[in-house]
């Protein structure tokens, strides 16, 4: 017979039970059970906790984008749940697995409009893989170890469980279910053939590499094939470090802020590998750069079939694991390039806009990124944050093959703080830099205390141009001259790491961001670079002077 055991007691041992080794969590009333069976655990997982929902659920999902498994995030019920929800919503669109467990009202008051109440089923219905809710104690078991593996199958993706608060009281006899590894899919062998063939009859072929859950050793089967056949590459939207920068074939990035040349190139390819990626709205530059009937043949492999061809038709569609695909082409006889030129061409551009203009002001970011290049580590971990500061990154910096870049390709600011001590937390002894605009910091840089809290030193780089600059971008292109409601105040925000005990610098000229770097290694703390950018210079190739430019300001301006 077994031992009865409460219900936070029981899901706690369900989570180690399926690997699940880090819970990000802010506490609340809801989960108190759950809280007191993963204090019986505490040598089985580690339990980080945090000081705003949205960051949490982020930690988790930066967990889940490096290890390509789930982490757990906990919250508390009504605003605990909205307030994580943006993490769900990175995590879905960026096929991240994650699992987010919210504490939930008593099953009888169901329907009362409760203190708190909220439907979760339909609340997180349209932002993660599948929504449910544990009301008996025995079930937490089965909910558990189904919830992982859906989180992690197909086109991974979170999966949110909510946990009535009587069920975690009640007590069950009930046994702890093993893991269930679970065959992923393989390529079909005819369709690796025919894509052989499809790329020996091209004559510009490119490759488009996107998608999650890549593995080391699958990212250099991948790259592999690619040098083989010597076939240009571009990554995807925040997907920069899927494959190494330095190669002689890679082409740049597809997003926001891409090279005009490389979206001009793109247009002339005569075959489109799509490998892992969806070819979404930011990769495709708003669903104009390809063809929707598939004038140009679109090898697409994805884990999902029912992703493959969601928007435009593919020539030959495959559905495999992508790690399990790179090692399967990577064995492939490789083909005789008729492209070589088209692929120095391609990559002369990569080069070219590589080159640091002179921009105006005494902070010349590009040359910023070219040399913080040279101060990563091997195997450095960079967050970004949505906004305009982020192309800085995409267009002057290569990453290597052992280092990663993560961002959210939904486009949510605050994500890049607590992904970044999520990183720092998850791999304790690498390098971690967090890039953020003022914006961004300004909406979850409070979890800088959670990274003092649990050991984490991220090194955090603040561009900071005293306004929301991306929308400031937009606001110039459709009302010149008419600025309203983008800009801010700041505070100093090397004094607010200091506040913490970190380690503050600000940097206004371009001489002086190695230093101030080497100095924020050494400290060894969490720490903040303040770099003050000329506001006028809005993009990586526009200023604001350039967007008004044969706009003539309106009367009094």
């Amino acid at each position: 017979m077994m031992k009865p055991r409460l219900g936070g007691h029981i899901l706690a041992a369900a989570l180690v039970a399926q690997g699940i080794d880090h819970v990000f969590e802010v506490p609340g009333e809801s989960f108190l059970d759950t809280l007191d069976g993963l204090h019986d655990v505490g040598n089985k997982l580690k339990l980080v906790t945090c000081r705003f929902e949205a960051g949490a659920v982020n930690m988790a999902e930066a967990y889940g984008k490096l290890k390509g498994r789930p982490a757990a995030a906990m919250v508390t019920r009504g605003p605990g749940a909205c307030h994580g929800s943006i993490g769900v919503h990175i995590a879905m669109q960026d096929s991240t697995p994650m699992l987010l467990f919210v504490g939930q009202i008593p099953h009888e008051d169901t329907g009362r409009d409760a203190f708190q109440e909220v439907d979760y089923r339909q609340m997180f219905a349209p932002l993660a893989k599948w929504v449910t809710q544990i009301d008996h104690a025995h079930r937490i078991p089965e909910v558990v170890a189904h919830a992982v593996d859906v989180a992690v199958s197909g086109r991974p993706g979170p999966v949110v469980i909510a946990l009535s608060e009587e069920m975690q009281k009640h007590t069950a006899s009930v046994p702890d279910l093993p893991r269930a590894p679970v065959s992923v899919a393989h390529p079909d062998p005819a369709a690796l053939r025919k894509m052989r063939e499809m790329i020996a009859a091209a004559k510009r072929p490119i490759a488009v590499v996107g998608g999650s859950c890549w593995t080391e050793a699958g990212r250099a089967a991948l790259g592999s094939f690619l040098v083989k056949n010597d076939i240009p590459v571009t990554v995807g939207f925040r997907r920069q470090a899927h494959y190494d920068g330095a190669q002689g074939n890679f082409a740049g990035d597809l997003g926001v802020g891409s090279d005009p040349g490389l979206i001009g190139k793109i247009k002339q390819a005569d075959l489109i590998l799509a490998l892992g990626s969806r070819l979404g709205d930011a990769v495709t530059q708003g669903y104009t750069l390809l063809d929707m009937a598939g004038a140009v043949p679109i090898i697409q492999v994805l884990p999902e079939g029912s992703e493959i061809g969601r928007v435009f038709r593919p020539a030959l569609g495959i559905v495999s694991d992508l790690n399990v695909f790179a090692h399967a082409v990577a064995a492939l006889a490789p083909v005789t390039p008729s492209w070589s030129a088209w692929t120095r061409d391609l990559r002369s551009l990569r080069e070219a806009q590589r080159a640091v203009p002179n921009y105006d002001g005494s902070l010349n970011l590009g040359t910023v990124m070219r040399e913080l290049e040279t101060m990563l580590t091997p195997d450095a971990i960079v967050t970004t944050d949505a906004g305009n500061f982020a192309g800085w990154a995409t267009r002057f910096l290569n990453f290597t093959d052992k280092q990663r870049y993560i961002g959210p390709t939904n486009g949510a600011m605050g994500y890049s703080v607590p992904a970044a001590i999520g990183a720092s937390i998850t791999h304790p002894g690498r390098m971690v830099i967090s890039m953020v605009g003022d914006g961004g910091f300004m909406m979850t840089g409070q979890e800088l205390a959670t990274a003092f809290h649990h050991g984490a030193a991220p090194i955090v780089l603040v561009f900071n141009n005293n306004q929301f600059g991306t929308i400031r971008m937009h606001q110039e292109r459709a009302y010149p001259w008419r600025v309203s409601g983008t800009q801010v105040t700041n505070p100093d925000f090397s004094k607010y790491i200091e506040a913490f005990g970190g380690h503050g610098e600000v940097v206004s000229d371009t001489a002086a961001f190695t230093p101030a770097f080497r100095r924020a290694v050494a400290s060894g703390k969490p720490a903040v670079i303040e770099l003050r950018m000329n506001p006028d210079q809005i993009t990586t190739r526009a200023t604001v002077a350039d967007l008004r430019a044969g706009k003539p300001p309106p009367p009094g301006a």
